[in-house]
């Protein structure tokens, strides 16, 4: 069985001292939805899971007891466009949208050209 181990990074919603600061949360993904990650998913790509909270626990080399806290994936999909995450990757970022216009849509140049009635 194929099994995913990835960290998802979180931006928090609110910013400490004026800095943006981000969770690292450990997830995990098993069989052919772990293949799919392998695959399609890397880094800086947004992504939605669904999955529940897994715990679990070893002794490291030193012989304490490590507890572990992942999310096991029962569903990801992609939370952005693959036009945006190439922009993403090559570095246009969103300031290349912003610049061209700022919600994706382009405005209509008269009621005229609509293409219904």
């Amino acid at each position: 069985m194929a099994v995913a181990n990835f960290t998802l990074a979180v931006d928090r919603r609110f910013k400490k001292d004026g800095e943006q600061s981000a969770d690292f949360i450990q997830c995990v993904a098993f069989g052919k939805l772990g293949e799919h990650v392998e695959k399609y998913y890397r880094k800086g790509l947004k992504v939605a899971i669904t999955g529940h909270i897994q715990t679990g626990s070893y002794v490291n080399k030193e012989g304490k007891k490590t507890y572990t806290t992942k999310v096991a994936a029962e569903e990801l999909e992609f939370a952005e466009s693959k036009a945006t995450a190439q922009k993403t990757e090559t570095g246009q970022g969103e300031n290349a949208d912003q610049q061209s216009n700022s919600d994706g849509f382009e405005p209509l140049a008269s009621d005229d050209e609509l293409p219904f009635t």
